[in-house]
């Protein structure tokens, strides 16, 4: 099995004005996810319309705590409120199988 064994998956519901903000945000965020050093791999989705999504794999607890208290999810805290139609939904999951 691949050394994923953590992951997270956020979902997050934009404002219908704030769409584009959104996507430049998961954008603009992927050097951030290159510079931590326990993030194995970062993707940021487009879902619909206004519903975006990260989904990242860590090989362990450390890494995923890690990027909980990284700059990504620092600045997405920071600027939810103002892009956001609610709170990012923010779960924690394990990896069963990957390729």
């Amino acid at each position: 099995m691949a050394p994923e064994r953590t992951s997270l998956l956020a979902r997050l519901h934009a404002k219908p004005d704030k769409v584009d903000e959104v996507r430049t945000f998961l954008e603009d965020a992927l050097p951030l996810a290159e510079d931590e050093e326990k993030t194995l791999s970062w993707y940021a989705l487009q879902i619909n319309d206004t519903t975006f999504g990260i989904f990242d794999t860590f090989a362990g607890e450390e890494g995923r705590q890690a990027h909980l208290d990284g700059d990504i999810a620092a600045a997405l805290m920071e600027h939810a409120d103002d892009l956001l139609e609610e709170p990012p939904e923010i779960e924690h999951v394990d990896v069963l199988a990957a390729k």
